[in-house]
């Protein structure tokens, strides 16, 4: 990723780029959440949110955890598209104290009442989606106009969550689906761009060997495109009869665009196949929950979290990781920390698909499966904490990697 121009500045490092807040907020914000719904879960503990305990941890996942990684990647990705200059120091504070208040206000729901709650949350979205729109808008960037789109998607999703807790409709469900669908079809859009790019860029240098991948061709638009008919089908009609196939469809597609990007030639490089991993994620969630559908064998919730815990893991892990090493002119490759995070939260995927297998061991694999999740978001925090927080000193001119 090139480095985009930075105002000089006084404040926080912390305040200087908008990955650096959004990455450490989404990484502790994963790691807390995920046992908080367990305890609940298991009966132990209630939350203090007037949501029911499956809604709350649904969308503090999309709209909480996943929202703060869309926005530290956007706000980062943005300037380099539109040549402007980045959001820093008090407006880029803003942002993250809307999100914070969020995260507070959907939690203790029960206490301060469902319009209050609503209106909290509901500002960061909305504030984030005006952001992002006015900087692609004056840098006349229309070709990214797709993520102001993916910005209303998630904003009509929370809504409709919100709309369902103060009672005037039952739409909690649907919200959080439209929310789900958006962040994979962001995964499609955008992992369809960087995956190759970067494949291509390190298999040039690292092995000439090996053919790179292809530029974007007729599969990446059939992949994108039979991607968006099943998450439109399975958000409006996830009953239906269309709904499997389309995601059986979706699946083969995103499978064969993942086997056009030579991701077994990158195994040496965590950077690298972890993003491929995280795309595979995609199409194995797709091609469960269609089969699912078809021939009952597994929970729903299991090809569910294929996709989430699997796909949106995975990929936010690996953005996270790459983007704060870029831009803080770190060389992108792994070290032992990094690798174990990446093992953790795959191990957390492979164990929250195999606890509907465990019978009396369910709760146990469920508990395996949020404390993998936790450390591996818990370690990245741990970790890049002096990455994202702290300024750039003499003795970090060749950092070791991390």
């Amino acid at each position: 990723m090139a480095i985009p121009r930075y105002r000089s500045r006084h404040g926080p490092a912390l305040l200087s780029a908008g990955f650096r807040p959004f990455f450490l907020l989404s990484a502790a914000w994963a790691s807390l959440a995920i046992p908080m719904w367990v305890v609940a879960f298991a009966g132990q503990v209630p939350l203090p949110t007037a949501l029911p305990p499956v809604v709350w941890h649904v969308h503090e996942m999309v709209f909480g955890f996943a929202a703060a990684t869309v926005a530290g990647f956007l706000l980062t990705a943005i300037p380099n598209w539109t040549g402007r200059m980045p959001l820093q120091g008090g407006p880029l504070a803003v942002l993250a104290v809307l999100w914070l208040s969020g995260r507070v206000a959907m939690l203790l729901s029960s206490c301060i009442g469902a319009g209050a709650t609503a209106a909290l949350d509901l500002a960061f979205p909305l504030a984030f989606l005006g952001v992002i729109a006015r900087e692609i808008i004056a840098g006349h960037n229309w070709r990214n106009l797709p993520m102001v789109a993916a910005l209303a998607c998630l904003l009509g999703g929370n809504a409709l969550v919100h709309l369902g807790a103060v009672g005037l409709a039952d739409t909690e469900a649907v919200g959080n689906r439209i929310g789900v669908a958006t962040l994979l079809m962001l995964i499609s859009f955008v992992g369809g761009r960087i995956i190759p790019s970067f494949t291509r860029n390190w298999l040039v240098k690292q092995r000439p060997d090996v053919r790179p991948p292809a530029a974007f061709n007729w599969l990446d638009r059939v992949a994108l495109a039979v991607s968006a008919i099943a998450l439109a089908f399975w958000v409006l009609a996830p009953n239906g009869a269309v709904m499997p196939w389309a995601c059986v469809a979706a699946g083969v597609a995103d499978g064969l665009r993942l086997a056009c990007w030579r991701g077994l030639a990158t195994l040496r490089e965590p950077m690298l196949w972890v993003l491929h991993l995280g795309y595979g994620w995609l199409a194995i969630g797709f091609l469960l929950l269609g089969l699912d559908t078809v021939v009952p064998w597994l929970p729903q919730t299991t090809a569910l979290h294929a996709l989430t815990v699997g796909a949106v893991g995975c990929m936010t892990l690996a953005v996270m990781t790459r983007a704060t090493l870029g831009h803080t002119g770190r060389p992108v490759t792994a070290g032992a920390g990094t690798t174990t995070i990446f093992g953790l939260v795959t191990l957390a995927a492979l164990l929250r698909l195999l606890a509907p297998f465990g019978g009396a061991e369910y709760a146990t694999l469920l508990w395996l499966a949020a404390i993998a999740w936790s450390g591996a978001f818990g370690l990245f925090a741990l970790l890049y904490l002096p990455v994202l927080a702290f300024p750039r000193t003499g003795r970090d001119a060749t950092p070791r990697p991390i």
